[in-house]
């Protein structure tokens, strides 16, 4: 780890974070939620909420992908999404959905600026739902908005670690990002 000049668990867990919290509602794979926790670990997300039936660590299956993530990445659980959603409110998130609904953003033109725009804070929360059903109806109405992930194929739908994924990035890349 020296020589990839990677962070210590101590280090990761005193690092300036990305602006940026995890709302997984409702999902089903362990080894979607570790594969999250791993994606969170490697862009110094500040936090996870696990939500609904979401599994919880520890666990064996959670830990094969996650590979440690779970004891860097800072998460809590919440009953339902609309718990979470509301202790982000809270913090002055700015909470945005990633589901393809009618005026969603496509996330190709969706900018910090956009991003921040409805409380004028620095700090965004993205909600993923289950791999079947997506985000629900009634957590959606609880969103300042929606980011759609821009596909040219046949389906119209991703795996949501790889949707996570993309996701995280493009917020890593936009949002104000500590020094790596």
């Amino acid at each position: 780890m020296n020589e990839l000049n990677r962070k210590s668990v101590d280090e990761f867990r005193e690092a300036q974070k990305t602006p940026v919290a995890v709302v997984l509602d409702n999902i089903r794979s362990m080894h979607n939620v570790g594969s999250v926790f791993r994606t969170a670990d490697a862009f110094l997300i500040e936090k996870i909420y696990l939500c609904g039936y979401t599994p919880q660590p520890p666990h064996r299956d959670i830990h094969k992908t996650a590979l440690g993530a779970t004891e860097t990445v800072r998460w809590h659980y919440a009953a339902t999404a609309t718990d979470a959603i509301t202790a982000l409110r809270e913090q002055q998130y700015n909470i945005w959905a990633v589901e393809q609904t009618e005026g969603s953003l496509s996330l190709n033109d969706v900018s910090a600026e956009k991003l921040i725009e409805p409380t004028g804070q620095h700090r965004i929360a993205v909600v993923l739902g289950n791999e079947v059903n997506g985000v629900e109806e009634g957590v959606l109405k609880l969103c300042h908005g929606c980011i759609e992930i821009p596909q040219a194929g046949m389906k119209h739908s991703l795996n949501i670690s790889v949707a996570a994924g993309i996701v995280l990035w493009e917020l890593f890349q936009k949002t104000t990002v500590p020094a790596r």
